[in-house]
């Protein structure tokens, strides 16, 4: 009796969630970018290949990763990505941005003071030579007294209190930001279930389940473009439309791992499992 009394009282109370990410121990994190060099990065610039950096459009400088144009007759519509090469899941994807400079010449009007991180892309080795977006979700950076951390979906759609968003994109709760030099953001990502977007570890925009779909990206592979399913991984992205921006301190907190509680490699901000991390440690 006192067994089944104590079953009965679990399940009548209610259950702690897990530590919140937030919390987690500095060291836990994994820097992407090592502040000196491109390594594990590809760049993907619409109307060129994989890899080729015309005109050193991604460079780095004093620490942080800069897009300029310096070097560029016009901007030619050379939209493009800077892809970390590992493909992701579960996890927090952490960076400080600024937008320096003015706007390249024949860059479009939106894209001034505009920016922003891909998550859930295809693989860059799939995006054709002119394709201009990756099919993907987009969290949106803006300066020039607009929010920022929105969400703009090319090739995608994206759902909010178990409706179908229609709007391409769609503005976060975020204070409006001017010119305000560095700006540390988060995104939580937890597969195909939820995504939340944060500024100084508070959630400003959140969505579910990510899913191929819509319109907007042209130029890519029938094939890659699965209208209805589901994202549940995917490439991260940093933005190039012909803003200069600069990025730095990208990090990454992977959420899933081991939750064996016995096991060194536990930790228990997990959410998704994946047993094959429990002798990592």
């Amino acid at each position: 009796m006192r067994i089944l009394a104590a079953l009965l009282t679990l399940l009548v109370l209610p259950q702690s969630a897990p530590p919140d990410w937030r919390a987690a121990p500095q060291n836990d994190w994994q820097g992407l970018f090592n502040g000196r060099d491109l390594d594990g990065w590809v760049v993907k610039l619409a109307h060129h290949e994989l890899g080729d950096n015309y005109a050193d459009t991604f460079r780095v400088e004093n620490g942080a990763i800069r897009v300029m144009y310096d070097r560029y007759d016009g901007f030619g519509a050379r939209f493009g990505h800077l892809f970390y090469r590992q493909k992701l899941s579960h996890y927090v994807l952490a960076l400080e941005y600024r937008f320096c400079g003015e706007q390249t010449k024949g860059g479009p009007s939106y894209a001034r003071l505009n920016s922003g991180v891909m998550i859930h892309s295809q693989a860059p080795e799939t995006i054709l030579k002119d394709q201009d977006w990756p099919i993907s979700v987009e969290a949106q950076f803006l300066a020039g007294n607009r929010t920022t951390m929105n969400v703009c979906t090319p090739g995608t759609e994206i759902f909010m209190k178990g409706e179908m968003v229609k709007a391409h994109c769609t503005n976060s709760t975020s204070r409006l930001y001017g010119d305000d030099g560095w700006t540390a953001v988060e995104v939580e990502v937890l597969g195909s279930q939820r995504v939340r977007h944060l500024i100084g570890g508070e959630v400003v925009l959140q969505y579910e389940h990510p899913t191929i779909g819509g319109g907007v990206a042209t130029g890519f592979d029938p094939a890659i473009k699965k209208d209805g399913a589901v994202l549940e991984d995917g490439y991260i992205g940093l933005q190039t439309e012909s803003q200069p921006v600069e990025f730095r301190n990208i990090r990454l907190l992977n959420l899933a791992g081991c939750m064996n509680p016995s096991s060194p490699a536990y930790r228990p901000y997990f959410v998704h499992r994946d047993d094959s991390r429990c002798a990592e440690r």
